[in-house]
């Protein structure tokens, strides 16, 4: 985390930002879900992190390897070489970062809603490396490979929380008393 800290100055102030405005709108999601509030917390807080941790801008001279500003590098369009999943690093953070979001999703109960609301997290990565190839201010290029990395993520969440889902009622069932 305190390599982060450092490539990404912004990622604090940020992150305090997201957990205010996750606290104070997860009451309104949770209603709009169908969810209990801690779990549309983390929905709006996993997607603080992402936009934290993708859109804040980078201090010049950053030990990041991004392409230069304004251009785009399509050199992987595939999953990542396991010698690029080391901590810290680029790949695995990007993975790591959208777990949480994929996680959350898995657990909304199905609903026009939810669908709506995976269809946003799917289009994220792509959102995201839009914005970092069009603001030149951020100081980042954009990477298919981190769209990659990020799908990546979003889908060992789902995979993740849809187990965790399916397997709930059964544990529960299980822990009560005289079963």
């Amino acid at each position: 985390m305190i390599w982060w800290v450092s490539v990404l100055p912004w990622l604090v102030p940020c992150l305090v930002f997201a957990l205010v405005v996750g606290t104070l709108a997860s009451g309104r999601v949770a209603r709009w879900l169908g969810v209990r509030r801690p779990l549309a917390w983390v929905l709006l807080m996993s997607a603080g992190v992402i936009l934290a941790g993708t859109l804040t801008p980078l201090p010049g001279g950053s030990r990041l390897d991004f392409p230069p500003v304004g251009s785009c590098d399509l050199s992987r369009i595939g999953l990542a070489p396991l010698d690029q999943l080391h901590w810290p690093g680029d790949v695995l953070g990007n993975i790591i970062m959208f777990i949480p979001l994929g996680f959350a999703i898995a657990l909304v109960p199905r609903s026009p809603r939810k669908a709506a609301v995976l269809i946003l997290a799917v289009a994220l990565p792509f959102a995201i490396e839009t914005t970092q190839l069009l603001v030149a201010p951020l100081g980042r290029g954009c990477q298919s490979a981190d769209v990659v990395d990020n799908l990546t993520g979003l889908f060992i969440g789902l995979a993740v929380g849809a187990v965790v889902a399916r397997l709930a009622p059964t544990l529960a069932r299980a822990a009560q008393p005289g079963s």
